[in-house]
């Protein structure tokens, strides 16, 4: 058996889940390595806003040691949610999403850049892809990098997102889609730009439904607006399929059309925005999702359990990383932190995949049977 404090120790992703486990372990001065695909820290966008829960999230940032400065980023006033009638634009009452009263927003890029800069300026191997894990005989296990190359270790902790390259090692299981495909695009400096966007938002999220359609927007930082129009579609249909999307005009016209009986002022976010359409149709992992327990391989975040996007998942990863970075630290022997640290998150994120599946289906109403929200019927 191998003792937890000299372990041999790789997180394969730099996501918010492997990042939290990576700065836990090296507080608590044990050595990590991170294996991560993207070139560089600014690589690419890191996605919209977060509200980080005190008793998930927080928790995780407390451990790190990074709460104060998390606070110091973190936006209070954006856990306001406004929720409007989709055919009078008037108010409606609605309590926002269930969770703990102190849960401020965070841009995700802020939250990744506070847990890397947390980290020893050498601990992320950027631009390094991992293709498989393959356990050990002697408990150990196998990375083969995208290069050929290979490198053991005795625990490998897959954070790879929702295509992980490691889930294979302990699970078949490969994520499903939802019926839900959302078509995000953006807004920036609304207050000077976008005035009558940024007062309909207000100082957080915006909510609007209607049977198999949805508006969501969200306040960012720096004035940013991030808007989500979610659509329950086949997998595989496209709302703008046959249209050259660089013909923003002609997208934009088809968005209407889908949205077609809306009130007017919830239809600015269709025709007037800054940032390019894109489609990012929605997956998730079955619910439950188990597996036995292979020495010197686990998971956490969304490779354990991708769930539907309602404000849990980026929580849970937090949590899991800081919990199995206690449970390392804490425990004589390697494998026992990991079977301790499994046996609490894997029924948790059952529990929370299931809460969110209806939280979605909440948000996203089922289309009228028959009905092909694609093909306005007007």
């Amino acid at each position: 058996m191998t003792s937890a404090p000299h372990g041999r120790i790789a997180v394969v992703g730099a996501g918010l889940g492997g990042l939290a486990l990576a700065s836990v372990l090296r507080r608590h001065g044990r050595p990590v390595t991170v294996f991560e695909r993207e070139a560089s820290a600014d690589a690419r966008p890191q996605g919209g806003s977060l509200d980080i829960h005190a008793g998930t999230g927080q928790k995780a940032l407390r451990a790190a040691g990074l709460l104060d400065r998390f606070r110091a980023l973190s936006r209070p006033e954006s856990q306001e949610w406004r929720t409007l009638d989709a055919m009078t634009g008037r108010a409606l009452p609605f309590p926002g999403p269930v969770h703990d009263e102190d849960s401020p927003e965070v841009d995700r890029g802020q939250l990744r850049g506070l847990l890397l800069d947390s980290l020893d300026p050498h601990a992320v191997r950027w631009g390094c892809a991992v293709r498989a894990v393959t356990p050990l005989e002697d408990g150990a296990a196998r990375l083969l990098l995208d290069d050929g190359t290979t490198e053991d270790f005795d625990l490998v902790v897959g954070a790879d997102g929702a295509w992980s390259r490691v889930r294979p090692a302990l699970s078949p299981a490969r994520p499903t889609y939802t019926g839900v495909t959302f078509v995000e695009t953006g807004f920036d400096d609304c207050d000077v730009r976008h005035p009558a966007l940024a007062r309909l938002v207000g100082r957080g999220s915006l909510v609007v439904k209607s049977a198999g359609r949805a508006l969501f927007a969200q306040r960012n930082s720096a004035g940013h607006i991030r808007v989500y129009l979610a659509l329950r579609v086949p997998e595989g249909r496209r709302p703008a399929a046959g249209l050259d999307h660089t013909d923003e005009e002609a997208v934009r016209d088809r968005l209407a059309a889908i949205f077609d009986g809306w009130h007017e002022s919830l239809l600015h976010p269709l025709r007037r925005n800054d940032r390019a359409f894109v489609d990012r149709p929605l997956f998730v992992l079955p619910a439950p999702h188990r597996w036995e327990h292979v020495p010197g391989v686990t998971l956490l975040g969304d490779a354990a359990h991708l769930m539907a996007p309602v404000g849990l998942g980026a929580n849970l990863a937090l949590l899991d990383g800081a919990e199995l970075a206690h449970h390392l630290v804490a425990e004589a022997d390697l494998d026992d932190a990991v079977r301790a640290y499994e046996k609490a998150m894997l029924p948790r994120s059952a529990e929370a995949a299931l809460a969110c599946a209806g939280a979605m289906d909440t948000l996203v109403p089922a289309a009228e049977p028959g009905a092909d929200v694609l093909t306005p019927t007007s």
